[in-house]
């Protein structure tokens, strides 16, 4: 298959299925999603510029709290001399979620919290569909909360950032709500993996973090790889190339160290479900106080403020602390306290109703702990386990998957983020047995089980199934009737009425062309009014305005022609020429072939049913 035969065959299936796909219309989709790309890049390059300024203001020269920046990251402003105070840690993140609480449920309430699960609630649920003002207020929102020491990551706010204006430009297009759908997790895609240089990630992402089970929505992913990779390249033009980690060089040797591993994943998944629980507990309790919305955050800030105070390096991002994490920089003590902590004030940060998002504390909370397992195994077995740093690297990918249910993206989202592609097997152990041990438990809410339980999904599988069958695969089914000349007059159509089951009637021209159609219906007026019966023939009953099918089309749309005027038989014409009739297509008889078809699907051992109870109720209902 040749690339052009390829790229057509690939964007017929993401966009219509359409039988008459041309060049063009891949190149205007491909445009659209290159378009994205470049919005959701710039999105990211303004909201990193604006969490750097405000850990400068806020952080720096308010609290005199300077946190260790990851390698690939770079102060924009150089530090100040301002020294540490920690009465001032304890009260900025009140101030902070004041500001961003007030901004939020005053002009986009549906901004609070971590901005993934309601990206993931647009997909399901509301077409794709998200206000036009959302992005821009929970970019400040979340850039004020994080950096006013507000625990929380970037990619939440970037996802909501990629994916508005990938809802607002398929809404502008006047485009369908399964366009939108992916035009908007193509802008998920292109945010987070932008934010977090790690392309490929984000269009896994994109296209995993929809559901529990692990299934990946398949038509999602070529455009969100598009978008990514723009955004990602623009991303990169600004800030540099590279890692957002550095780490050494790990290699996977040694068989032994998977036992360590294992026990890795069981310390990442009861964390993991810590996290959850503890994350949700503090988003039903401050839902449940009887105080003004845009306040609450203040009391989550004031919390996160008294953690912070004694323990700072939970505070913000903290993307730093793992960074030294890999290279062995830091004790177990203060990993652990890192990673309890953390889990606290990101739950009282983005829980009371503060703005950003879960996967960037995760990483830190997941490295924290793999580093704690790490350093205890290389004082138990250091001729098994070399290297602890390794430990936080897997550590990462792990919890993750315990929280979110994402596997494979998020073992790839490691490996780009850290630059680091050695340790691929122990991430997939430990990441596998994470997934099967803490499915039941998930950060984002808003995730379905799987393609069948998604509202974006309804009736696809009867759709797909009807898509896949032509008229022509039941000709046979097929009703050959007689044509009805145009002339014929109404006392001589009688007779022939009076000695037939017929129900549509197709009238011809004069040349034997198919010039019309009427139903037994259409003739009540004059069968009953005998005084005008002479006077009238069939040109003057029929209706020239005829729904014709052909044996090319698929039975999707036979069934979108049968309800569009609710008939019950189509003329069936030949492809080239539409004045030529092939026969008569009925309604049951369409219906008789697709469960004739679904039972076949089913096997011999799948259950016999009726033609009714097999049959979807939107087809009953015509």
């Amino acid at each position: 298959m040749s690339e052009t035969t390829g790229l057509k065959h690939i964007f017929s299936r993401l966009f219509g299925g359409r039988r008459s796909f041309d060049l063009a219309q891949a190149w205007r989709w491909t445009l659209r999603f290159v378009v994205i790309g470049l919005i959701a890049g710039m999105g990211s390059i303004v909201f990193h510029y604006l969490c750097q300024l405000g850990m400068h203001y806020f952080m720096d020269l308010l609290a005199g709290y300077r946190p260790p920046a990851p390698a690939g990251e770079h102060h924009l402003l150089p530090p100040s001399d301002r020294p540490f105070n920690r009465w001032v840690l304890l009260f900025l993140p009140a101030f902070g979620g004041i500001m961003s609480g007030w901004l939020v449920y005053t002009f986009a309430p549906e901004a609070e919290g971590h901005g993934t699960d309601a990206a993931i609630d647009a997909y399901h649920r509301r077409g794709g569909f998200i206000r036009g003002r959302v992005p821009i207020v929970k970019t400040i929102a979340s850039a004020i909360t994080l950096t006013t020491g507000g625990s929380g990551g970037r990619e939440g706010p970037i996802a909501q950032i990629g994916a508005g204006f990938g809802s607002f430009l398929a809404t502008k297009l006047k485009l369908s709500d399964r366009e939108r759908r992916i035009m908007m997790a193509a802008g998920i895609a292109a945010g987070v993996g932008s934010i977090f240089r790690a392309p490929l990630a984000g269009a896994l992402f994109a296209a995993e973090v929809l559901y529990k089970d692990p299934e990946f929505e398949s038509e999602v992913i070529i455009p969100a790889g598009i978008s990514s990779v723009v955004a990602y390249c623009l991303f990169c033009l600004v800030f540099g190339w590279g890692s957002l980690f550095d780490s050494p060089d790990f290699v996977f040797r040694n068989p032994l160290e998977l036992g360590p591993y294992l026990v890795l994943a069981v310390v990442l998944v009861l964390t993991g479900i810590f996290y959850v629980k503890s994350f949700y507990g503090v988003t039903r309790f401050f839902k449940s106080l009887n105080i003004p919305n845009f306040f609450k955050p203040v009391l989550g800030g004031l919390c996160t403020g008294i953690v912070g105070f004694f323990l700072p390096q939970t505070l913000a991002f903290g993307y730093g602390y793992v960074q030294q994490a890999i290279y062995d920089q830091r004790t177990i003590p203060f990993l652990l306290t890192l990673a309890i902590g953390k889990v606290l004030t990101t739950s009282f940060s983005i829980g009371s109703g503060g703005s950003g998002g879960v996967f960037g504390p995760s990483v830190v909370i997941g490295g924290a702990m793999g580093g704690v397992v790490g350093l205890l195994f290389h004082q138990l077995m250091p001729g098994v386990v070399t290297e602890p740093g390794a430990f936080v690297v897997v550590g990462m990918a792990g919890f993750f998957t315990a929280v979110s249910n994402t596997p494979i993206s998020t073992i790839i989202f490691v490996s780009e983020m850290t630059n680091s592609y050695h340790l691929l097997l122990p991430s997939l152990l430990v990441c596998s047995v994470s997934y099967l041990a803490a499915q039941r438990w998930t950060i984002y809410e808003r995730q379905v089980k799987g393609r069948i339980e998604s509202p974006a999904h309804a009736g696809d599988f009867f759709v797909d199934v009807l898509q896949a069958i032509r008229v022509k695969d039941l000709m046979q089914r097929v009703q050959r009737v007689k044509l009805i000349p145009e002339s014929m007059p109404f006392r001589e159509f009688k007779t022939y009425f009076a000695q037939t089951k017929q129900h549509y009637f197709p009238v011809m021209n004069s040349d034997g062309r198919l010039s019309g159609i009427f139903s037994s219906t259409d003739i009540r007026g004059v069968l009953f009014s005998p005084e005008i019966e002479h006077l009238v023939v069939m040109k003057d009953i029929c209706t020239s305005d005829i729904i014709v099918t052909t044996p090319e089309d698929d039975l999707n749309s036979v069934f979108q022609k049968f309800t569009q005027k609710n008939i019950d038989s189509l003329p069936v014409v030949r492809e080239e020429d539409h004045g030529i009739l092939i026969g008569m297509l009925n309604r049951r008889e369409v219906i008789a072939f697709y469960n004739d078809k679904i039972r076949e699907l089913k096997g011999p051992a799948g259950p016999q049913g009726t033609e009714e109870r097999e049959v979807p109720e939107v087809l009953r209902s015509g």
